[in-house]
């Protein structure tokens, strides 16, 4: 995903659409680009943040062929590429996602197995995906939607071993299991990225190959600064506070996402349309106070850091 030496942060990448619900590709390129300028390490198209379960299939692949084409090179890019039924009809639409260009076919955790079948069940699936999709590199997700199904180190460690996995969105939430999936997987060309930003500083120092959380999707450039600061002594100070104010945001982040999302963005002079396809609540009057709340606290903790 990235130089071996560096963290970094991956963007879960929202989908613009238009007030009528198309596909805003305008948008998309101003967006891509936004993520692009801010340091963003690579990108996660097709994600839970695109509205990936809105999308049609069409939509999802031509959207993941819009990004490639924006980014031309300039970072790695993975998608998810996996929504459900038999691992044979999973893997066929792998392998279509595969060829618009993307680094690596993300897969959801939740979709290769029932919550309630083993992880011996999970596991024989996810080595028949490997089967079936020649020397695709592949990544997971621990999507919470339809339910989150978290690997544990061991089984990270069987799949990262066959070379064929390189990448992790983690969701665990637990510092702890963070380490123990670092550990069992040291010295593969892999990265786990970490999305929960309650211990983002933590993480960062366990090893973690960087971040990947939707606070990126109001301001990516501080997660970015995060990345490449967390453990500058004469940073500390600030560190502490970025870490705090992640702390403190997560509610009115997660409330109404992703339509708050865009909202800040909007303030923020991105040509993007609140409208979103999933069922996420009312974006109420007092909603749209606290994220202009929020705008104002980012610019003072931006000259706090400057």
């Amino acid at each position: 995903m990235m130089n071996k030496k560096e963290q970094g942060f991956i963007p879960v990448m929202l989908t613009p659409f238009k007030d009528n619900g198309e596909i805003d590709y305008e948008a998309l390129t101003q967006l891509t680009e936004f993520y692009l300028e801010s340091g963003a390490s690579g990108l996660f198209a097709n994600c839970l943040s695109s509205e990936m379960f809105e999308l049609k299939d069409e939509e999802k692949i031509k959207s993941v062929q819009h990004i490639v084409k924006v980014v031309n090179g300039a970072v790695s890019v993975v998608a998810t590429g996996t929504f459900g039924g038999p691992v044979t009809q999973q893997a066929e639409f792998a392998k279509q996602i595969y060829q618009t260009g993307i680094d690596a076919v993300i897969v959801i955790t939740g979709l290769l197995a029932e919550e309630n079948e083993s992880d011996t069940v999970f596991n024989d699936r996810i080595f028949s995906l490997m089967d079936q999709t020649e020397q695709i590199p592949l990544g997971f997700y621990e999507c919470p939607i339809p339910y989150k199904r978290v690997l544990s180190a061991e089984q990270l460690k069987q799949f990262v071993a066959t070379n064929r996995v390189i990448y992790h969105k983690d969701t665990c939430l637990d510092i702890n299991q963070i380490k123990d999936k670092l550990k069992a997987v040291e010295g593969y060309n892999f990265g786990l990225y970490d999305a929960y930003m309650g211990h983002a500083v933590e993480s960062l120092k366990a090893g973690v190959a960087g971040l990947s959380c939707i606070q990126g999707n109001f301001f990516p450039e501080l997660i970015v600064w995060l990345c490449k600061n967390y453990n500058n002594e004469n940073l500390k100070v600030e560190v502490d506070k970025v870490q705090q104010f992640l702390i403190d945001n997560m509610d009115v982040m997660h409330d109404v996402y992703p339509i708050v999302a865009k909202y800040f963005l909007q303030k923020r002079g991105l040509n993007i349309s609140t409208f979103t396809r999933r069922e996420v609540g009312d974006f109420s009057s007092q909603k749209k106070h606290k994220i202009e709340n929020l705008q104002n606290d980012y610019t003072f903790l931006q000259q706090e850091i400057a």
